[in-house]
């Protein structure tokens, strides 16, 4: 079994991941902000869970705007543990209102949680795995960049910067032994707190004069629980057992994208014939080595 970290564990989808690792036989570090001020009762939870199932769980500080907490945090770990053999980037957050109103601070803020975060943590953990030649980057994405709703503009841009740092990272990390999975959950609207604790627009000015369209952004959290079938739910669970059976699978033998979507919305199909055509294009280009695992 693996030793493996987790970004943005204090809840929804993190935290479901790290029980689930622990619980498959899986040494897992559960990692968040401030763990022992904000985070503490989640910390708390989370080790006595631990404790009280006899798992190999852990939680450990790793706030991702800051590249000397992703590099403290790598280094504790590999110091504990001699080794990281699997990253799965989680940290995000969600920003509900108008493109217009969002200042380029609000839009850098969401880019720097959700993009950076993830490269912070890379450029931590990368050189260790390198030395090693092996190890697994897996990156919680979203179908949201294929299905783009509305009044979720920066959120959209943010996890389509994220998915593309993950396909250009995978070209290098692949020449070391690294291999990189992208887990595409479609909307998650239990078991999370992502839409309670959106963030909105910081300028009210601008909000206000879409004031006519303020019904449609306040059933955005409605919208999307509509997706779904009656009886269908969209679980963090059923993502954390993507990520589970993705890492069970030989290295080298997991795929290097999958979708989790209840709401059924075809992105799957969509990022099929992307990945197929992206790298058709870089065999074309003469980089098919990149596209393989090299061991």
């Amino acid at each position: 079994m693996s030793i493996a970290v987790i970004t943005g564990a204090a809840t929804g989808i993190g935290r479901v991941t790290a029980e689930t690792l622990a619980a498959a036989g899986h040494t897992v570090y559960a990692t968040m902000r401030d763990p022992g001020d904000r985070n503490a009762a989640a910390a708390a939870e989370l080790r006595a869970r631990a404790r009280s199932h006899d798992r190999d769980l852990h939680v450990a500080e790793l706030d991702v705007t800051s590249q000397a907490s992703a590099d403290s945090a790598v280094e504790r770990i590999v110091g504990e543990t001699g080794a990281i053999d699997v990253v799965v980037h989680n940290a995000g957050h969600l920003s509900i209102g108008y493109v217009e109103a969002f200042t380029d601070d609000d839009i850098a803020h969401l880019l720097d949680v959700n993009a950076i975060g993830a490269h912070r943590v890379n450029r931590a953990v990368l050189p260790h795995m390198r030395r090693r030649r092996s190890g697994t980057l897996v990156y919680v994405g979203s179908t949201i960049l294929v299905t783009t709703p509305p009044f979720l503009g920066p959120y959209v841009a943010s996890k389509a910067a994220f998915d593309a740092l993950a396909v250009v990272t995978s070209y290098e990390a692949s020449q070391f032994g690294i291999e990189t999975s992208i887990v595409m959950p479609g909307a998650i609207t239990q078991g999370t707190q992502h839409f309670p604790n959106a963030s909105r627009a910081t300028d009210e000015n601008v909000a206000a004069q879409y004031a006519e369209l303020d019904p449609l952004v306040e059933r955005t959290h409605e919208a999307h629980e509509r997706l779904f079938e009656p009886g269908t739910t969209a679980d963090p669970q059923e993502v954390a057992e993507e990520i589970r059976r993705v890492l069970a699978l030989p290295a080298g033998g997991r795929p290097f994208r999958s979708v989790v979507d209840a709401a059924r919305a075809g992105a799957d199909h969509v990022m099929a014939f992307s990945d197929l055509t992206r790298e058709a294009f870089v065999r074309r280009l003469g980089f098919a080595e990149t596209l393989e695992l090299k061991r």
